[in-house]
């Protein structure tokens, strides 16, 4: 099942609110925006809806707004911002803004339906930037250990574990992998990222042979004609990045390792890469990143580790 499904994101906001999101959804396809975007940028404008709705407060006057989005003022949205600051957090809130932003800037300068973005004078929510801290050896070590085995699922996890543990990569560009992605001349993995940046990657022997293994198995099973890479366990279907990450957070707590996810592999090969003294611009080109604040932001929870490393090795203060 695709993840954006419109029909579901625009149950129970008004025809005219559907219609606009139906139309946005096009101009978003026309710009060849991925799915993933234009998923969360539809559900925060659905979302705005439905709260005004929904949930707003008389005194907010929102009946005009909650049917037609060209009446959304700057009232509505803060309301809505506080709201879902107190029903889910500073987080989420700061990902609804960033959608709304470019939903209203799309009804202001492709449709001409509105003078002003009711976006124009909205604060971004603060957020507390968390530290998401790098998995260990150790603990990739237990999680493996869990897969270890040869029937179908232990050699799929396996592989799908080394290659986010290897590579770096987001739990959507391993999850969403072709089998011509996969190249075991080269010893190297397509991957399709963000913003349509498609990048090459090589990965280690351990890997190559957990995905080679992986591959005689997968041909003999139901649904190997597929394109799709990953195979669910049954029905010869494709296992879809979410079906990934719950099999992901299942094995970390068979091996008895909490909070494992596909990211704090990406944040540890992050942080080995800088501790290995690797350049921060061809990490940047091996991770798909455009931003030169993503090698900073990655590995950030590990970087006093790094400092105190670097402290040591170099003696400052033992001279006298």
């Amino acid at each position: 099942m695709p993840l954006l499904d419109l029909d579901k994101i625009t149950t129970g906001v008004s025809k005219t609110w559907e219609g606009f999101l139906r139309d946005w959804d096009r101009s978003l396809r026309a710009g060849n925006y991925p799915e993933t975007t234009r998923y969360n940028y539809l559900l925060a404008a659905a979302q705005l809806a439905r709260y005004l709705n929904e949930n707003a407060t008389p005194d907010l006057e929102a009946d005009d707004a909650a049917e037609d989005p060209t009446e959304v003022t700057r009232a509505h949205v803060e309301a809505f911002q506080g709201w879902m600051i107190e029903t889910r957090s500073a987080s989420t809130a700061l990902n609804k803004h960033k959608g709304l932003q470019q939903f209203f800037k799309w009804l202001m300068l492709d449709e001409e339906e509105i003078d002003r973005s009711p976006m124009e004078r909205v604060r971004q929510p603060k957020t507390v930037k968390k530290l998401i801290p790098v998995i260990r050896d150790d603990d990739t070590r237990k999680v493996l250990a869990a897969c270890k085995g040869k029937a179908f699922l232990q050699l799929r996890d396996e592989a799908i574990i080394r290659l986010y543990y290897n590579t770096g990569a987001r739990l959507s560009e391993v999850g969403n992998l072709t089998v011509e992605d996969i190249d075991l001349v080269t010893d190297s993995v397509h991957y399709h990222g963000k913003g349509s940046r498609d990048r090459r990657v090589r990965f280690g022997p351990k890997t190559a042979r957990a995905v080679s293994r992986y591959l005689r198995v997968r041909a003999k099973r139901k649904g190997a004609e597929l394109p799709d890479l990953w195979l669910a366990d049954r029905g010869g279907k494709r296992l879809a990045p979410n079906g990934i990450k719950i099999m992901i957070k299942r094995r970390g707590l068979s091996a008895g390792v909490k909070g494992v996810h596909a990211h704090r592999w990406r944040h540890n090969f992050a942080h080995e890469w800088k501790r290995a003294g690797g350049d921060s611009g061809d990490l940047m080109l091996l991770m798909g990143w455009v931003s030169e604040d993503m090698p900073r932001h990655y590995g950030a929870s590990a970087a006093a580790e790094r400092a105190q490393e670097t402290h040591q090795r170099m003696g400052i203060g033992e001279n006298v």
